[in-house]
């Protein structure tokens, strides 16, 4: 394997790769031209340098950050706003630039992303974040299940179409589908097949008239006839659960367990 920096003047450039969720591949390197190694391009980006990597033998989280310039054509504000970097897998390496052996340092998640329209710093995420979860389950009145998903008991199929995308406001960020009803759909999920935002899960917040409204910035290159994939809501309380979908036996909640509040309370004796 390659030893780096064993030398007063060394042929070794930083490298970045993002691997976003909808397919997408992208590499960065110090380097002052475009690197072609391991099967990706990396295309030249000096502004981007690697903040300082802390990384431990212990189970403490490990960090590193990374800073940017929005002025690169692979990364756009309207990207970051468009959420397609967001939990996008990262790693961070070095290249030999003449000879391309590489060996990666730091492998992770996008974290928060901060823009101030100049440029952008992102927070890196090691595999050791998944120990910071709280695995224990806290009492709520409503289901802490995701619908459809593990404990919920029901099918996913059961509740999502394929619909094609009639009309959208990007002014207002809703969108429109097929002529389908509304009601059930609140609190649901839009996964676009197709176009710039391929594969990314939209939540829906309202719904009125016939328009569901996203919970995040929906391209403008959006085309109108999108092939979608449409997931019913639940806004996990129990009588939805019981009444809509017949599946009380599932939920996740205590609707009756009483609250902070009685303990608060004054005794009140006998008059």
């Amino acid at each position: 394997m390659r030893v780096f920096f064993d030398r007063e003047l060394d042929t070794a450039a930083t490298y970045w790769r993002i691997f976003r969720r909808d397919g997408i591949v992208i590499g960065f390197t110090s380097h002052d031209r475009d690197l072609v190694f391991g099967g990706i391009r990396h295309r030249a980006a000096p502004g981007m340098v690697p903040a300082a990597i802390r990384m431990t033998s212990d189970l403490s989280e490990d960090s590193a950050g990374v800073d940017g310039t929005l002025s690169h054509d692979s990364i756009r504000a309207t990207d970051l706003e468009s959420g397609l970097f967001d939990q996008a897998s990262i790693e961070i390496g070095i290249v030999d630039w003449q000879a391309f052996d590489s060996y990666a340092i730091y492998s992770g998640t996008l974290g928060r992303i901060e823009d101030d329209r100049r440029g952008f710093s992102a927070e890196l995420r090691s595999a050791k974040a998944i120990l910071e979860q709280d695995l224990v389950p806290r009492t709520s009145p409503t289901c802490r299940a995701v619908f459809c998903g593990r404990g919920c008991g029901l099918s996913a199929i059961r509740f999502t179409q394929r619909v094609n995308l009639a009309a959208f406001d990007a002014d207002l960020n809703r969108v429109s589908f097929d002529g389908l009803p509304s009601a059930n759909y609140i609190d649901g999920q839009v996964r676009f097949l197709d176009g710039p935002q391929t594969g990314m899960a939209f939540g829906i917040l309202s719904a009125n008239g016939g328009w569901l409204t996203l919970d995040r910035p929906l391209s403008d290159q959006t085309s109108i006839g999108t092939p979608a994939e449409l997931r019913e809501g639940c806004d996990h309380t129990l009588a939805t659960c019981s009444g809509r979908f017949g599946n009380a036996i599932n939920f996740r909640g205590e609707p009756f367990l009483p609250g902070n509040d009685l303990l608060a309370r004054y005794g009140q004796g006998a008059g």
